[in-house]
């Protein structure tokens, strides 16, 4: 056992030997000083060696500053420092102690995180523009990984002039956007855009392009709904292949339609046009082809919605059915119309009551949205409620017979239009309707979303926000049957 690694107690004793070292040492440094302290005093050149003496110092102190630091961060030599398990229990401290510093460590360990640990796994959507040419790819690729970013999903878009590539990325969480962006650069790639990723993002294209199509063959409605997904955040606007008013002519698209670097224009399987717009940024050929080839397919499929339906029954006992409606209930709803007074078509429509009617093909197209109807026992339609897709936002409206009015049938219209909206992904819905109406008012605080408040002049606009629906809104709650 060496001098310094035998203990007593948990403390090193060292040899008496080490002791006379340091007391020779004391002993001589003190006859340099008397030395010094006579060349100073009695010699004529007395300051001038003060002066180079202190340099000495200095320039020593300073070696020895730097020595310390290159040995204290140089690379251990061969002995690592590792001991066996009986050496460490005799250079160690004693049971009790080792003990009471396990549970130090065990509590430091609860409060924070152990070093090293790295911060989790983010996932990133990117789009970048590299040259056509070999091994452009390869050496993204490459920069990549210099990153420890893993490619977990590749597409290409060829374009005339190089190609567009988009990645699904798994990146550490410590290595932001903008680094990722650097790199890519770096490596070549231009024009680059990238947002965060969530876990829906990895089914690869092919799936999800047929989870679509599935979609829009079952129902008329889901067309722009499939389009939003397909082509990311954007704006779909659908035009009638007539407009009345103002002297608008409807707007002239090629049978084949048309790309326009952020824009695309599709013609409607009814005639009209569909209008998609991302401005951040543009279309390529290859999702300009995927949005026409569903637009083909719903065009071929023609009119459709689901024949599922509900039946309820009030609190005083009547029972009614809510089901889809369509262009197919045109008359029936003008039926319903005619019944409800004047007052409660102003609440709707806010305009002229004869007006009224002219609404009914818009609403009930599955273009332009999803229509629900309330329907008796006799077939007598009651009650409808509108689901529009208006642009990138969604408005919810409700029309219910004066006589069926204050039985529950418009919170139990507005809780289903809702539920959809959180279906389809929607962030919030709005009610545009009058200061006045505290029905409508009273069923959009009966949905326990948060709510937005906005009146002018008596038009009061409500807007419910989704994002805390997504987890509470049960969609069967609100009665989406899947039965025939």
């Amino acid at each position: 056992m060496s001098d310094v690694t035998r203990a007593r107690h948990g403390r090193p004793v060292h040899h008496w030997r080490r002791d006379l070292v340091e007391l020779a040492a004391l002993f001589t440094a003190v006859a340099v000083a008397d030395v010094v302290a006579n060349l100073v005093g009695h010699g004529p050149e007395g300051p001038a060696l003060l002066a180079i003496s202190a340099l000495a110092l200095i320039a020593t102190a300073g070696f020895h500053t730097w020595w310390s630091r290159r040995h204290g961060h140089a690379p251990p030599t061969g002995d690592t420092g590792a001991r066996s398990a009986a050496q460490s229990r005799q250079a160690g401290p004693s049971e009790s102690e080792s003990q009471y510093a396990s549970e130090s460590e065990s509590q430091q360990s609860s409060v924070a995180p152990p070093d090293g640990v790295a911060e989790p796994a983010t996932l990133w959507r990117m789009r970048t523009t590299v040259r056509d040419a070999p091994g452009s790819l390869a050496a993204l690729c490459t920069a990549l990984a210099g990153r420890q970013v893993d490619i977990l999903s590749l597409q290409t878009h060829p374009l005339a002039e190089g190609t567009v590539d988009e990645f699904l990325l798994r990146a550490p969480g410590e290595v932001a956007a903008s680094e990722i962006t650097r790199v890519v650069a770096s490596a070549g790639g231009s024009s680059t855009w990238i947002e965060r990723a969530d876990a829906h993002d990895l089914v690869d294209a092919p799936t999800r392009v047929l989870g679509l199509a599935t979609r829009t063959a079952l129902d008329a409605a889901e067309l722009p709904l499939a389009l939003r997904q397909l082509l990311g955040r954007c704006t779909i606007r659908s035009l009638p292949a007539a407009t009345s008013g103002k002297g608008r002519e409807p707007e002239s698209v090629p049978t084949e339609g048309s790309l326009e670097d952020t824009v695309m224009r599709l013609r409607a399987p009814e005639g009209g046009v569909i209008t998609v717009e991302r401005p951040y940024l543009p279309f390529t050929p290859t999702e300009f082809a995927r949005a026409r080839a569903l637009v083909e397919l719903d065009a071929r499929l023609g009119p459709r919605i689901p024949r599922s339906q509900d039946v309820l029954t009030l609190p005083e006992g009547n029972a009614i059915t809510v089901r889809r409606a369509d262009i197919g209930d045109l008359e029936a709803a003008r039926e319903m119309h005619e019944r409800c007074s004047a007052r409660t078509l102003g609440m709707r429509y806010h305009g002229p009551v004869g007006d009224a009617d002219r609404y009914l093909n818009h609403l009930l197209s599955p273009r332009f949205g999803r229509t629900l109807a309330v329907q008796t026992a006799s077939g007598r339609i009651v009650g409808l409620g509108h689901l529009l897709w208006d642009g990138d936002e969604t408005e919810v409206a409700l029309l219910v017979e004066d006589d069926w009015q204050r039985r529950g049938i418009g919170s139990e219209l507005l809780g289903r239009l809702v539920g959809m909206a959180v279906e389809a992904g929607c962030e919030s819905v709005y009610a545009v309707t009058q200061a006045s109406n505290t029905g409508m008012v009273a069923a959009m605080r009966g949905l326990e979303l948060p709510l937005d408040y906005q009146i002018e002049e008596g038009t009061l606009v409500v807007t419910a926000r989704l994002e805390t629906a997504v987890a509470s809104v049960d969609v069967t709650e609100f009665g989406r049957a899947e039965a025939p």
